[in-house]
């Protein structure tokens, strides 16, 4: 059997070598889109057009809007004395929040030591206009303290005043900020999970558009160590584009690594273990490479919706956390997470890591139950 087993690991290394295309998928394509999507995914407003409605036309309403101008959040689309230009504006795209800056601004806040200003936001995004929302408040809280003034920011129906009580926070674990340090570990678990899972699904139903698994069924070859082949292969070279995404998070972004290299490799195995069992599975209810891509597909978008990467499972309501809890990616992504920005030890991920050494070996067992019933 282990004569058999190393001869066929053989022929699969040989065969995704030799084909260019399986090469650039499995290492070109990973990588570039890593390089990408860290950029891309990010719910960070960088900077947003702002259209400053000026009905004061003072030194003081000058200086809040450059005060706002000079901390790279905001740039000034227009000005205008009357709403209906910001109100266009906000309509055709061009701008995403209208400033109202009202006629007696600077006279109130020298006399009254108080004043508001209107912000309008184009809140069909409603998390890019929440953000920006925050943005505006701290600058405008801050302008009123240097002013002397509490300055409450009118957006829509609600408030904000600046508070009493003057807050200084810091940040653990990502003091700048950045949110590519949050979403650059999910991308690269997403990305291996594409590996193990689409190009499991495709090696083994490319072998039955060929015959090959009919020619397997009068060989000697047992079942197990045609399995064995096909996945070996793919968990290898999983791990090696893993390891590349790792240089190009820590090297390219920046990303911290604060926790240990074997938990996370450790992780990273036992994960790919579930990855390659459903693309093992994806494999026994499909008949074509079209048809395994699509379902592949399918799967990874239930996969990465469910995960915590773009959204926090604890905000999504209680049943589906409880069916999230048999996904895979989510405990993966959190324990990277937290190896690589935390530190975090086999305490604090012991519930991660017990759901992948659950998880991974039972699916790969169906899936391979289920296999052996073709290859009879």
């Amino acid at each position: 059997m282990w004569r058999a087993l190393r001869v066929m690991l053989e022929k699969e290394f040989r065969q995704i070598w030799r084909d260019p295309l399986i090469s650039r998928m499995l290492f070109v394509s990973p990588l570039l889109q890593l390089a990408l999507l860290a950029n891309a995914a990010s719910f960070e407003v960088t900077q947003a057009s702002l259209w400053v409605v000026d009905q004061d036309r003072t030194p003081t309403a000058a200086a809040l809007v450059d005060r706002l101008t000079a901390s790279g959040r905001f740039a000034v689309a227009g000005f205008s004395v009357t709403s209906e230009p910001g109100e266009r504006a906000l309509r055709d795209g061009s701008a995403s929040a209208v400033l109202t800056i009202p006629p007696d601004f600077a006279s109130e806040l020298s006399r009254t030591r108080q004043s508001t200003v209107q912000l309008v936001l184009n809140a069909v995004n409603g998390s890019q206009a929440g953000v920006t929302q925050g943005y505006v408040a701290q600058i405008v809280a801050r302008f009123a303290q240097e002013q002397g003034a509490t300055m409450p920011l009118a957006s829509g129906a609600s408030a904000q005043r600046s508070p009493a009580v003057e807050i200084r926070s810091r940040g653990w674990f990502n003091s700048a900020l950045d949110y590519r340090h949050y979403m650059v570990p999910g991308i690269l678990v997403q990305l291996i999970t594409m590996i193990g899972t689409l190009m499991t699904a495709l090696n083994i139903v490319r072998e039955k558009e060929a015959g090959t698994l009919e020619q397997l069924n009068v060989t000697p070859l047992s079942a197990g160590v045609f399995v064995a082949a096909k996945l070996i292969p793919l968990w290898v070279i999983s791990l090696m584009v893993f390891t590349l995404g790792l240089l190009i998070a820590l090297l390219g972004f920046g990303v911290p690594f604060v926790g240990s290299v074997v938990l996370l490799y450790c992780g990273a195995a036992l994960f790919l273990v579930g990855a390659l069992g459903v693309g093992l599975w994806i494999s026994t209810i499909t008949d074509t490479q079209q048809q395994a891509l699509f379902v592949t597909f399918s799967v990874l978008m239930i996969y990465i919706l469910m995960s915590g990467l773009f959204t926090p499972v604890r905000g999504m309501p209680d049943w589906v956390r409880s069916v999230a809890q048999v996904n895979p990616l989510l405990h993966f992504i959190s324990l990277t997470r937290g190896v690589m920005l935390r530190g975090a030890g086999v305490v604090d991920v012991w519930r991660e890591l017990l759901a992948l050494a659950i998880i991974g070996p039972a699916v790969l067992a169906l899936a391979v139950r289920q296999s052996r019933k073709q290859l009879r």
